[in-house]
């Protein structure tokens, strides 16, 4: 089946009493059983069935079922946000005195995670060239318990070659980790591309318009866990399960980052459209990206399937989509304000794949807590723009974006 079909035709774990067309929300904190046996038998993990929503939910469990099938992956968790999944992965695999590799090209908050969480726990990060084989290696040791990057790195677009970097991480038994939101499983074949583990914030394209928050832990099934520093008694008992076994029996369960039925409700309901709103929002930011090489007011513009782009190579082998952020820089401060205050259809705003389109100066506000120097290390800088490009009719777009340059000179 192709990839909108099995969103609308996957079957859940179990049929709904009065076999609603959409799985019902089950809007209940716990859940009473016919006999104690059963659930104790629940509690020990010997049979099915939910307790406790914070654990696992029938809506929940449902929209899961869906993501499973989408993604072809081998397990997944739903969370209440982005950065909850990018916590619990961490928190899975890591311990005090473990290293982990990653890129200075990261959204904000996910850079502050690492700077900030991992070194209080006693976790030291190394920053690598993820586009450098040799430093990748160097920065490997006994201690290095995984390797973390983005599809597209937000708002620099930089795109990683994860086959290469698989390639050296496979003998060195490091799972690859991605965050993979700006690329959902319609233009790019994360499993396909060496991606062992694939965390999501599906706040984004999944929500069907930026109204609810979550996230997903997606384990590919393509890991060794019994080669991995801390799961090796998880593989034991579990096998191929001992990643998804953890989170489920104790990181996940203990770090309270469960997803509301509410919240899964919704995103199965965006999942429905999905497909169609980013092949729109990638035409229109590809469009939009053309456009803005054109104008003089504009130093530079970033997108990766511009063919001038530096990670166009990769970007154009991996993914039948560019994405729908466009970034682009304007001389300086006033300018990139004067531009954003002019804007009348594009709304002033932070999130990204909204079926609205946004815009935002990064240097300013998601990374206002870093210093000058850390910022021009993160090439973000003053002048800098970040389009989220919708759904909107792509003319409309272009033609509030022209208005607003006819300020600048």
């Amino acid at each position: 089946m192709g990839f909108t079909t099995k969103v609308l035709h996957t079957r859940t774990n179990f049929k709904d009493a009065h076999n609603a067309m959409r799985f019902p929300i089950y809007q209940s904190a716990a859940f009473a059983f016919e006999k104690a046996e059963d659930l104790e038998a629940v509690f020990k993990g010997q049979k099915m069935g939910h307790v406790y929503s914070r654990s696992s939910n029938p809506s929940v469990e449902a929209y899961e079922q869906v993501i499973k099938e989408v993604s072809e992956s081998f397990g997944v968790v739903a969370t209440a946000s982005g950065m909850a999944a990018i916590c619990n992965t961490f928190f899975a695999l890591i311990k005090s005195g473990d290293n982990i590799l990653t890129t200075r090209y990261l959204f904000g908050h996910t850079l502050s995670f690492f700077q900030t969480l991992m070194d209080d726990f006693g976790v030291s990060v190394r920053f690598v060239d993820i586009q450098n084989e040799a430093d990748i290696k160097a920065n490997i040791d006994a201690n290095t318990s995984a390797f973390f990057c983005e599809s597209i790195s937000n708002p620099q677009l930089k795109v990683p070659d994860f086959l290469a970097i698989k390639s050296i991480l496979k003998t060195a038994h490091i799972p690859l980790i991605v965050d993979t939101t700006m690329t959902p499983w319609n233009i790019f074949d994360a499993k396909a591309n060496g991606v062992d583990i694939a965390v999501i914030s599906a706040t984004k394209y999944l929500s069907g318009g930026g109204h609810v928050l979550g996230g997903l832990i997606l384990d590919h099934g393509t890991f060794d866990w019994s080669k991995h520093i801390h799961l090796q008694s998880f593989y034991k008992k579990f096998g191929p399960n001992a990643f998804i076994a953890k989170l489920r029996s104790e990181t996940f369960r203990n770090h309270g980052a469960a997803l509301s039925p509410q919240s899964a409700y919704m995103l199965s309901l965006g999942l429905e459209t999905l497909d169609l709103r980013v092949q729109r929002s990638c035409q229109n930011a590809l469009h939009v990206a053309q456009h803005l090489q054109t104008k003089t007011q504009i130093l530079k513009v970033s997108y990766p399937l511009l063919e001038d782009n530096d990670c166009y190579i990769n970007a154009s082998k991996q993914f039948s989509g560019g994405g729908a952020i466009v970034s682009f820089f304007l001389a300086d401060k006033q300018n990139a304000y004067t531009f954003l205050n002019a804007l009348k259809i594009i709304k002033r705003g932070t999130n990204v794949q909204d079926n609205k389109s946004l815009a935002i100066a990064p240097y300013h506000t998601i990374y206002a807590q870093y210093s000058d120097e850390q910022k021009r290390l993160f090439q973000i800088d003053e002048g800098m723009i970040r389009l989220s490009i919708g759904i909107e009719e792509v003319a409309d777009l272009v033609a509030d974006i022209d208005q607003a340059l006819l300020n600048i000179t």
